[in-house]
C-alpha cells in the first residue's frame, strides 16, 4: 500500500528525492500531527519566504524550481492539493536553511570542530543541485559557500585560542607551583599554610588544557613542594612534643616547689618567693595539653594554700589596725583642744609632749588612713613651733638694729642732699632727697614689724 501523504507515491517514473539530514531540533515552531482525511490540512508558515516566488507545481503535479539557468523539475505532487504541495516543498527548505543557519552559527560562536562544520557544508553544497526543495537555493549556496570558505580561518582562529588557553594554564599552573614551593621552603602559619595548599590543589585540578608531560613536570614540583611542607611540619609538631614533655617536667619541679612553700609564714618573702615561680611557670611554656590544666590545678592550690593563711593573718592585723586608727582620731580630737600656745607655749609643749608619747604606744594603722592621721599630729606640732618663732622675733635686738641702720642711712642722705642744694645741684638734691625717703620708708617698716609682736 502507497503512503498517500508521499508527493512521488502516485509517479513512480520520478526519482524519489533523498530526506534532508536534520542535525537536531528544529527551531521555531513545529508542526502538529498529520490532519486525516476528514479535516482539511493546514498550511504550515513557511519562514524562508513565499514558495510560489521560487518555484511552481503544474496541472500534471510536476514540482518545478526557478533557478539562474531557467526551471528545473524536482519531484511530483500528488499526496494532496497544490498549496499542500507549496507547503510541504518549503517546509523541507526550511529544514536544509536551518541546517545553514545552524552551522553558521556554530562556526560564529566557536562551538564545535570547524573542520566537521566544513565537511557538513561541502556535503550540503554538493547535494543542493539535487535538492527538493522551493526556496531561494542561490541564497543558501552562497551561505554554503562562505561557510566552507571561513572554516578553514575558524579552524586556526580555534587553533591559536586552544595555544592561548594552554599557556594560560601553563603559566597559572607554574604560578600555583611557583606559590607552593615558598610555601614548602618558608611558611610557618602551619594551618593556613595547609589551607593554602589545598586550596591550590583545588584550583589545580579545575585547570585544563595542559598537555600530559608538561602537567606532569609541574605537578611534580607541586607534590615535592608539599611534601617539603608536610616534613617541616612534621618536624615542627614532633620538637613541639619534645618541648611540652620538657616544660612538663619543669612544671613538676616548680609545683614541688610552690608545696613546700605553701606552709612558710615568712609572708612578705614567701610572697615574692611564689611571684617568681609563677614567672617562671609561664616561661617554661605548655605542657601537653591532656596534663597542663591539671599541673596548673596543683601549682594553684600550693598558692591558695599560702595566701589563704596569709589572708587570714592579715585581716587579723587590719583589724587591729582600724583599732588603732580609731584610739589615734581620739587621741587627736583631745589634743587639738588642749594644745593651746598662743595662750601659754610652755603647758602647750608639755601637752604635745604626752600626746606624742601616746600617739606612739597606739602603734600602726590601716595604709589609707596613715597620712591624714600625721598630716593632723604634724599640724599640731607646727602651731608650737610657730608660736615659738613668733616669741623669738618679739625679742630679736638685729631687729632692732636693723631699724636705726635704715634711719641713719636716710639722716645721712638727707644732709647729702641739703649741702648739694646750697651748692646750685638741684638735680643732684632731688636724687638723694628720694633715696633718703626709700631708707626712711624701711626704718618705718623694720619699726611696724617690732611693734606688731
Amino acid at each position: 500500500m502507497t503512503n498517500p501523504t508521499d508527493p512521488t507515491a502516485n509517479d513512480p517514473g520520478t526519482p524519489r528525492p533523498a530526506p534532508a539530514p536534520r542535525p537536531g531540533p528544529r527551531p521555531g515552531p513545529r508542526p502538529g500531527p498529520r490532519p486525516s482525511a476528514a479535516i482539511p490540512p493546514i498550511p504550515a508558515p513557511v519562514p524562508h519566504g513565499d514558495p510560489h516566488e521560487f518555484g511552481r507545481i503544474d496541472a500534471d503535479g510536476e514540482v518545478w524550481l526557478k533557478t539562474a539557468d531557467g526551471e528545473r523539475s524536482i519531484g511530483s505532487w500528488q499526496a494532496g492539493s497544490v498549496e499542500e504541495g507549496y507547503a510541504h516543498f518549503a517546509r523541507r527548505f526550511d529544514d536544509l536553511a536551518t541546517e545553514v543557519e545552524i552551522l553558521e552559527e556554530r562556526l560564529a560562536a566557536g562551538s564545535g570542530d570547524p573542520r566537521k562544520a566544513h565537511q557538513s557544508a561541502q556535503h550540503l553544497l554538493d547535494e543542493l543541485p539535487t535538492a527538493t526543495v522551493l526556496g531561494d537555493v542561490a541564497a543558501l549556496e552562497r551561505r554554503l559557500t562562505a561557510i566552507v570558505n571561513s572554516a578553514d580561518d575558524a579552524a586556526s582562529a580555534q587553533r591559536s585560542a586552544r595555544e592561548e588557553a594552554r599557556a594560560a594554564a601553563i603559566t597559572r599552573k607554574e604560578e600555583l607551583a611557583a606559590e607552593a614551593e615558598q610555601i614548602g621552603a618558608e611558611a610557618t602559619q602551619w594551618k593556613a599554610a595547609g589551607d593554602r595548599l589545598r586550596a591550590i590543589l583545588d584550583e589545580w585540578k579545575a585547570i585544563k588544557g595542559v598537555d600530559r608531560k608538561t602537567d606532569d613536570q609541574l605537578w611534580k614540583r607541586y607534590a615535592k613542594a608539599r611534601d617539603a611542607f608536610n616534613r617541616r611540619r612534621g618536624a615542627h609538631f614532633a620538637e613541639l612534643d619534645r618541648e611540652r614533655v620538657g616544660a612538663k617536667h619543669r612544671k613538676e619541679e616548680i609545683i614541688a616547689k610552690a608545696e613546700e612553700l605553701s606552709s612558710s609564714t615568712d609572708w612578705g618573702p614567701t610572697a615574692g618567693r611564689f611571684r617568681d615561680l609563677l614567672a617562671e611557670w609561664k616561661a617554661a611554656g605548655r605542657a601537653p595539653r591532656d596534663t597542663d590544666d591539671a599541673l596548673w590545678q596543683r601549682f594553684k592550690a600550693a598558692q591558695d594554700v599560702f595566701f589563704a593563711a596569709r589572708n587570714a593573718v592579715v585581716s587579723e592585723r587590719d583589724n587591729e589596725f582600724a583599732a588603732n586608727a580609731t584610739a589615734k582620731l581620739a587621741l587627736l580630737a583631745e589634743a587639738e583642744k588642749v594644745v593651746v600656745p598662743d595662750t601659754d607655749l610652755d603647758a602647750a609643749r608639755r601637752e604635745f609632749r604626752a600626746f606624742r608619747d601616746r600617739w606612739d604606744e597606739i602603734g600602726k594603722v590601716p595604709r589609707e588612713q596613715m597620712h591624714s592621721l600625721e598630716n593632723r599630729a604634724r599640724a599640731l606640732e607646727k602651731r608650737i613651733r610657730d608660736a615659738e618663732d613668733a616669741q623669738w622675733q618679739r625679742t630679736d635686738p638685729e631687729a632692732e638694729a636693723r631699724a636705726a641702720q635704715f634711719a641713719d642711712r636716710a639722716a645721712q642722705l638727707e644732709e647729702q642732699a641739703a649741702k648739694a642744694a646750697q651748692r646750685g645741684k638741684d638735680r643732684d638734691a632731688a636724687a638723694l632727697r628720694d633715696q633718703a625717703a626709700q631708707w626712711r620708708e624701711w626704718a618705718q617698716a623694720a619699726r611696724s614689724a617690732i611693734s606688731d609682736r
